[in-house]
């Protein structure tokens, strides 16, 4: 490889760890798609070597509204680790990130391995369960400003995720009115829709790439649908709640 792989991944993971932000990875080492998937792998595999368990992924961009706020226009992916989960209703500290935003998802509890390309009529047949979920997104690059290929060697600002109560796998997930509320003020609306016309098409996504990417998608794990609004900026004190109708709530506090 032409850049120094291992060096930009240790960086981003030396700033995801120290809560501390670097600068974009592009400024000074253009990267291809390729070589900022294997910097993500190359940055969580540090994580899983101190401990931390890898629990499932992420989609990103799913939503209109995502793309629209962050100027791209095709899905991406990240890890996710147990040391990123979060207990409902429990807190959240603001020292762990550099400048989190917040945004409401969906997510997919994997019951059997998922070894094939789905379709949104069998993709419930390997899942255990789907639930309300808040993610925390941090950019780890100063003033939250990168490229696309940037989001995706920094794991897709993959920070932290709340999930609700686990529902029954054939719970309809599709035309749900969704709305992140803080401090008891909605903050943002939007549609169970707007991720791809129907949440379980990123599960669909989800399979894709993880033919192309090599990666196993095991029971047990999570994947996170993708945001339903744009996302928000958080602060010590806030009281985030996300209302999902039949899904139900998530909660967090967010202290210092």
């Amino acid at each position: 490889m032409k850049h120094p792989i291992k060096k930009i991944a240790a960086a981003l993971d030396q700033a995801a760890l120290q809560s501390q932000a670097t600068q974009q990875v592009s400024l000074t080492h253009p990267i291809s798609l390729e070589e900022a998937y294997d910097i993500q792998k190359i940055s969580i595999e540090k994580r899983l070597e101190r401990g931390e368990k890898l629990t499932g992924y992420k989609l990103g961009f799913t939503s209109k509204a995502k793309m629209e706020q962050m100027g791209v226009h095709d899905i991406i992916w990240g890890r996710l680790t147990d040391n990123m989960e979060v207990i409902n209703s429990q807190t959240l500290s603001m020292s762990n990130f550099i400048h989190p935003r917040v945004e409401p998802e969906i997510a997919f509890l994997i019951g059997k391995p998922i070894d094939e390309f789905l379709t949104l009529e069998t993709a419930t047949d390997y899942l255990q369960g789907v639930a309300a979920a808040l993610e925390i997104i941090d950019s780890r690059y100063e003033n939250f400003k990168f490229s696309f290929e940037d989001v995706i060697a920094d794991n897709c600002s993959s920070s932290a995720y709340v999930l609700g109560e686990w529902l029954p796998p054939t719970t309809p997930l599709q035309n749900l009115d969704i709305a992140l509320v803080i401090n008891k003020k909605i903050s943002q609306t939007g549609h169970s829709n707007a991720i791809l016309g129907n949440p379980l098409a990123s599960l669909v996504e989800m399979a894709k790439m993880a033919r192309k990417y090599n990666l196993e998608i095991k029971p047990g794990q999570v994947i996170l649908a993708g945001a339903a609004t744009s996302a928000v900026y958080i602060h010590e004190g806030d009281k985030i709640e996300g209302q999902f109708n039949e899904l139900g709530k998530v909660h967090i506090e967010v202290i210092a």
